[in-house]
Protein backbone atom coordinates (compact mmCIF):
# COMPACT_ATOMS: atom_id res chain seq x y z
CA UNK A 1 0.00 0.00 0.00
CA UNK A 2 1.61 3.38 -0.91
CA UNK A 3 3.12 4.88 2.05
CA UNK A 4 0.22 8.38 1.69
CA UNK A 5 -3.15 5.55 1.73
CA UNK A 6 -1.34 4.24 4.75
CA UNK A 7 -1.64 7.10 6.29
CA UNK A 8 -4.64 8.30 5.33
CA UNK A 9 -6.45 5.10 6.28
CA UNK A 10 -4.63 4.85 9.75
CA UNK A 11 -5.81 7.78 10.71
CA UNK A 12 -9.23 7.11 9.37
CA UNK A 13 -9.08 4.44 11.88
CA UNK A 14 -8.12 6.64 14.70
CA UNK A 15 -10.58 9.16 13.84
CA UNK A 16 -13.14 6.60 14.02
CA UNK A 17 -12.16 5.32 17.33
CA UNK A 18 -11.14 1.69 16.36
CA UNK A 19 -8.83 0.19 18.84
CA UNK A 20 -5.20 -0.55 17.99
CA UNK A 21 -5.29 -3.90 17.92
CA UNK A 22 -8.10 -3.55 15.08
CA UNK A 23 -6.25 -0.90 13.45
CA UNK A 24 -3.49 -2.97 12.93
CA UNK A 25 -5.40 -5.45 11.55
CA UNK A 26 -7.27 -3.63 8.75
CA UNK A 27 -4.09 -1.69 8.04
CA UNK A 28 -2.63 -4.97 7.45
CA UNK A 29 -5.64 -6.50 5.72
CA UNK A 30 -5.73 -4.14 3.06
CA UNK A 31 -2.07 -3.95 2.51
CA UNK A 32 -1.89 -7.72 1.81
CA UNK A 33 -5.00 -7.41 -0.85
CA UNK A 34 -2.62 -4.90 -2.69
CA UNK A 35 0.88 -7.09 -1.73
CA UNK A 36 -1.05 -9.89 -3.77
CA UNK A 37 -2.00 -7.48 -7.33
CA UNK A 38 1.26 -5.78 -6.45
CA UNK A 39 -0.57 -2.63 -6.95
CA UNK A 40 -2.03 0.02 -4.98
CA UNK A 41 -5.59 -0.68 -3.60
CA UNK A 42 -6.97 2.60 -5.35
CA UNK A 43 -5.70 0.98 -8.40
CA UNK A 44 -8.14 -1.99 -8.32
CA UNK A 45 -11.87 -2.95 -8.95
CA UNK A 46 -14.36 -4.40 -7.43
CA UNK A 47 -13.93 -7.12 -9.21
CA UNK A 48 -10.12 -7.84 -8.55
CA UNK A 49 -11.19 -7.83 -4.53
CA UNK A 50 -13.91 -10.36 -5.04
CA UNK A 51 -11.31 -12.34 -6.99
CA UNK A 52 -8.95 -11.82 -3.87
CA UNK A 53 -11.87 -12.97 -1.24
CA UNK A 54 -12.87 -15.79 -3.39
CA UNK A 55 -8.71 -17.08 -3.63
CA UNK A 56 -8.78 -16.61 0.69
CA UNK A 57 -11.46 -18.84 0.67
CA UNK A 58 -11.09 -21.49 -2.39
CA UNK A 59 -7.45 -21.60 -2.14
CA UNK A 60 -6.09 -20.43 1.07
CA UNK A 61 -9.03 -22.01 3.06
CA UNK A 62 -9.08 -19.36 5.63
CA UNK A 63 -12.14 -19.82 8.25
CA UNK A 64 -14.66 -17.27 7.80
CA UNK A 65 -14.19 -15.57 10.29
CA UNK A 66 -10.85 -14.48 9.04
CA UNK A 67 -12.48 -13.86 5.65
CA UNK A 68 -15.10 -11.88 6.98
CA UNK A 69 -12.49 -9.50 8.87
CA UNK A 70 -10.47 -9.04 5.62
CA UNK A 71 -13.79 -7.86 3.76
CA UNK A 72 -14.32 -5.53 6.67
CA UNK A 73 -11.22 -3.62 6.37
CA UNK A 74 -11.54 -3.89 2.83
CA UNK A 75 -15.35 -2.14 2.93
CA UNK A 76 -14.09 0.29 5.56
CA UNK A 77 -10.58 1.44 3.32
CA UNK A 78 -13.02 2.03 -0.02
CA UNK A 79 -15.54 3.52 1.30
CA UNK A 80 -13.89 5.42 3.99
CA UNK A 81 -10.96 6.55 2.37
CA UNK A 82 -11.41 6.53 -1.54
CA UNK A 83 -15.38 7.37 -0.91
CA UNK A 84 -16.29 4.83 -3.07
CA UNK A 85 -20.01 4.93 -3.86
CA UNK A 86 -20.85 1.32 -3.92
CA UNK A 87 -18.71 -1.57 -2.77
CA UNK A 88 -19.96 -4.99 -4.42
CA UNK A 89 -18.15 -7.72 -2.89
CA UNK A 90 -19.26 -9.68 -0.40
CA UNK A 91 -18.18 -13.61 0.75
CA UNK A 92 -21.30 -16.06 1.59
CA UNK A 93 -22.74 -15.86 4.36
CA UNK A 94 -21.67 -18.72 7.61
CA UNK A 95 -23.45 -21.58 8.77
CA UNK A 96 -23.34 -21.31 11.88
CA UNK A 97 -24.67 -25.31 13.36
CA UNK A 98 -26.75 -24.51 16.87
CA UNK A 99 -25.63 -26.81 19.33
CA UNK A 100 -25.77 -26.68 23.28
CA UNK A 101 -23.25 -25.17 25.48
CA UNK A 102 -20.94 -26.96 27.12
CA UNK A 103 -20.28 -25.72 30.89
CA UNK A 104 -17.65 -26.68 33.28
CA UNK A 105 -19.12 -27.60 36.36
CA UNK A 106 -18.62 -25.47 39.20
CA UNK A 107 -16.27 -28.62 40.73
CA UNK A 108 -14.13 -28.67 37.51
CA UNK A 109 -13.55 -24.82 37.85
CA UNK A 110 -12.92 -25.32 41.18
CA UNK A 111 -10.32 -28.29 40.00
CA UNK A 112 -8.87 -25.81 37.70
CA UNK A 113 -8.41 -22.79 40.53
CA UNK A 114 -6.95 -25.25 42.86
CA UNK A 115 -4.67 -26.78 40.16
CA UNK A 116 -1.45 -24.65 40.85
CA UNK A 117 0.61 -23.89 43.78
CA UNK A 118 1.65 -20.43 42.61
CA UNK A 119 -0.52 -17.66 44.69
CA UNK A 120 -0.23 -14.94 42.02
CA UNK A 121 -1.43 -17.82 39.33
CA UNK A 122 -4.17 -18.78 41.66
CA UNK A 123 -5.24 -15.46 42.52
CA UNK A 124 -4.99 -14.53 38.18
CA UNK A 125 -7.29 -17.39 37.92
CA UNK A 126 -9.88 -17.11 40.59
CA UNK A 127 -9.94 -13.16 39.56
CA UNK A 128 -11.28 -14.14 36.03
CA UNK A 129 -13.92 -16.35 37.44
CA UNK A 130 -14.61 -14.79 40.43
CA UNK A 131 -15.75 -10.92 39.08
CA UNK A 132 -16.56 -12.62 35.29
CA UNK A 133 -13.62 -10.25 33.53
CA UNK A 134 -12.08 -11.35 30.57
CA UNK A 135 -8.17 -11.31 29.98
CA UNK A 136 -7.72 -8.54 28.39
CA UNK A 137 -9.32 -6.53 31.69
CA UNK A 138 -7.53 -8.90 34.40
CA UNK A 139 -4.42 -8.01 33.17
CA UNK A 140 -5.02 -4.74 33.24
CA UNK A 141 -5.89 -4.30 36.32
CA UNK A 142 -3.90 -1.90 38.87
CA UNK A 143 -4.16 -2.46 42.90
CA UNK A 144 -6.73 0.92 43.51
CA UNK A 145 -9.36 -1.17 41.18
CA UNK A 146 -9.72 -3.81 43.76
CA UNK A 147 -12.21 -1.40 46.14
CA UNK A 148 -12.28 -3.79 49.37
CA UNK A 149 -14.73 -1.10 51.26
CA UNK A 150 -17.51 -1.56 48.39
CA UNK A 151 -16.47 -5.03 47.48
CA UNK A 152 -16.32 -3.81 44.41
CA UNK A 153 -13.42 -4.15 41.31
CA UNK A 154 -13.53 -1.48 38.87
CA UNK A 155 -13.01 -2.12 35.14
CA UNK A 156 -11.33 1.17 33.49
CA UNK A 157 -11.84 1.17 29.69
CA UNK A 158 -12.95 -2.57 28.82
CA UNK A 159 -14.56 -3.58 25.85
CA UNK A 160 -15.87 -0.81 23.97
CA UNK A 161 -13.77 1.45 25.98
CA UNK A 162 -16.32 1.32 29.00
CA UNK A 163 -15.99 1.72 32.36
CA UNK A 164 -17.99 -0.90 34.77
CA UNK A 165 -17.97 -2.43 38.38
CA UNK A 166 -18.11 -6.32 38.87
CA UNK A 167 -18.49 -7.77 42.20
CA UNK A 168 -15.42 -9.03 44.49
CA UNK A 169 -16.33 -12.07 46.22
CA UNK A 170 -15.23 -12.78 49.86
CA UNK A 171 -12.62 -15.39 49.29
CA UNK A 172 -11.23 -13.83 46.36
CA UNK A 173 -10.56 -10.55 48.61
CA UNK A 174 -8.94 -13.15 50.97
CA UNK A 175 -6.71 -14.52 48.41
CA UNK A 176 -5.36 -10.98 47.24
CA UNK A 177 -4.78 -9.95 50.28
CA UNK A 178 -2.29 -12.89 50.79
CA UNK A 179 -1.18 -12.28 47.33
CA UNK A 180 -0.65 -8.65 47.96
CA UNK A 181 1.16 -9.65 51.07
CA UNK A 182 3.53 -12.03 49.52
CA UNK A 183 4.16 -10.09 45.73
CA UNK A 184 3.38 -6.54 46.59
CA UNK A 185 2.68 -5.12 43.50
CA UNK A 186 2.60 -1.57 42.61
CA UNK A 187 1.40 0.12 39.08
CA UNK A 188 -0.08 -3.45 38.18
CA UNK A 189 -1.78 -5.89 40.30
CA UNK A 190 -0.83 -8.65 37.92
CA UNK A 191 2.86 -7.79 36.35
CA UNK A 192 4.97 -9.24 34.33
CA UNK A 193 8.65 -10.24 34.15
CA UNK A 194 9.16 -7.31 34.59
CA UNK A 195 6.86 -5.07 37.23
CA UNK A 196 6.72 -2.02 35.33
CA UNK A 197 4.82 -3.37 32.73
CA UNK A 198 1.23 -5.95 33.13
CA UNK A 199 1.40 -9.80 32.27
CA UNK A 200 0.44 -10.47 28.81
CA UNK A 201 -2.22 -12.11 27.47
CA UNK A 202 -0.62 -15.04 26.26
CA UNK A 203 1.16 -15.18 29.55
CA UNK A 204 -2.64 -15.39 31.32
CA UNK A 205 -3.56 -17.95 29.02
CA UNK A 206 -0.43 -20.33 29.36
CA UNK A 207 -1.42 -19.99 33.21
CA UNK A 208 -5.13 -21.36 32.49
CA UNK A 209 -3.91 -24.01 29.98
CA UNK A 210 -1.27 -25.09 32.47
CA UNK A 211 -3.21 -25.58 35.00
CA UNK A 212 -6.82 -27.23 33.26
CA UNK A 213 -3.93 -30.12 32.43
CA UNK A 214 -2.76 -30.33 35.62
CA UNK A 215 -6.48 -31.04 36.85
CA UNK A 216 -7.09 -32.90 34.33
CA UNK A 217 -9.90 -31.20 32.88
CA UNK A 218 -10.87 -31.78 28.86
CA UNK A 219 -13.54 -29.38 28.10
CA UNK A 220 -12.99 -25.61 27.89
CA UNK A 221 -11.16 -23.84 25.32
CA UNK A 222 -8.83 -20.09 26.47
CA UNK A 223 -8.77 -18.66 29.87
CA UNK A 224 -12.29 -16.97 28.63
CA UNK A 225 -13.83 -20.27 29.60
CA UNK A 226 -13.91 -18.93 32.71
CA UNK A 227 -16.02 -16.41 32.16
CA UNK A 228 -17.21 -17.19 28.74
CA UNK A 229 -15.69 -18.13 25.19
CA UNK A 230 -15.39 -16.02 22.33
CA UNK A 231 -18.05 -16.59 19.70
CA UNK A 232 -16.12 -18.11 16.87
CA UNK A 233 -15.12 -20.73 19.39
CA UNK A 234 -17.92 -23.01 20.92
CA UNK A 235 -20.07 -21.76 23.63
CA UNK A 236 -18.52 -22.73 26.66
CA UNK A 237 -19.80 -20.82 29.75
CA UNK A 238 -18.78 -20.80 33.22
CA UNK A 239 -19.07 -17.70 35.40
CA UNK A 240 -22.13 -16.21 33.70
CA UNK A 241 -23.89 -19.79 34.14
CA UNK A 242 -23.07 -20.62 37.27
CA UNK A 243 -24.49 -16.78 38.85
CA UNK A 244 -27.88 -17.94 36.92
CA UNK A 245 -27.77 -20.89 38.51
CA UNK A 246 -28.19 -19.45 41.86
CA UNK A 247 -30.84 -17.16 40.86
CA UNK A 248 -29.31 -13.16 40.08
CA UNK A 249 -30.74 -12.17 37.05
CA UNK A 250 -30.02 -11.47 33.99
CA UNK A 251 -30.05 -7.57 33.71
CA UNK A 252 -27.32 -7.82 36.83
CA UNK A 253 -25.58 -10.33 34.99
CA UNK A 254 -25.06 -8.35 31.83
CA UNK A 255 -23.47 -5.32 33.73
CA UNK A 256 -21.23 -7.07 34.98
CA UNK A 257 -19.93 -9.04 32.16
CA UNK A 258 -20.25 -5.61 29.98
CA UNK A 259 -22.50 -6.89 27.29
CA UNK A 260 -23.79 -4.12 25.58
CA UNK A 261 -26.99 -6.08 24.27
CA UNK A 262 -28.57 -8.29 26.39
CA UNK A 263 -29.29 -10.75 23.66
CA UNK A 264 -25.40 -11.70 24.54
CA UNK A 265 -26.41 -12.51 27.90
CA UNK A 266 -29.81 -14.12 27.35
CA UNK A 267 -27.76 -17.07 25.28
CA UNK A 268 -26.94 -18.13 29.11
CA UNK A 269 -30.41 -19.08 29.72
CA UNK A 270 -30.26 -22.22 27.76
CA UNK A 271 -27.93 -23.78 30.12
CA UNK A 272 -29.12 -23.47 33.63
CA UNK A 273 -29.05 -27.18 34.64
CA UNK A 274 -29.66 -26.08 37.99
CA UNK A 275 -32.69 -24.46 37.05
CA UNK A 276 -33.72 -27.75 34.60
CA UNK A 277 -33.45 -29.85 37.19
CA UNK A 278 -36.33 -27.98 39.62
CA UNK A 279 -39.00 -27.98 37.20
CA UNK A 280 -41.66 -30.19 37.16
CA UNK A 281 -42.91 -31.80 34.31
CA UNK A 282 -47.16 -31.94 33.78
CA UNK A 283 -46.69 -35.51 34.09
CA UNK A 284 -45.74 -35.18 37.56
CA UNK A 285 -48.39 -32.88 38.33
Amino acid sequence: MAINLHTRFNQHLILRNFSPKTTKTYVHAVSGLAGYYQKSPDRLDNDQIQDYLNHLITERKLAWSSVNVILSACRCFYRGVLHWNETKFSIPPRKTPKQLPVVLSVEEVMAILEATDNLKQQALLMTVYGAGLRVSEVVSLQPHHIESSRMMIRVEQGKGQKDRYSILPERLLDLLRRYWSEYRPKQWLFFGQNRKRPMSIDSAQKTYNHAREKAGITKGRGIHTLRHCPRQARTEKSFATHMLDQGTDIYTIQKMLGHTSLKTTAQYIHVTQERLRTVKSPLDR
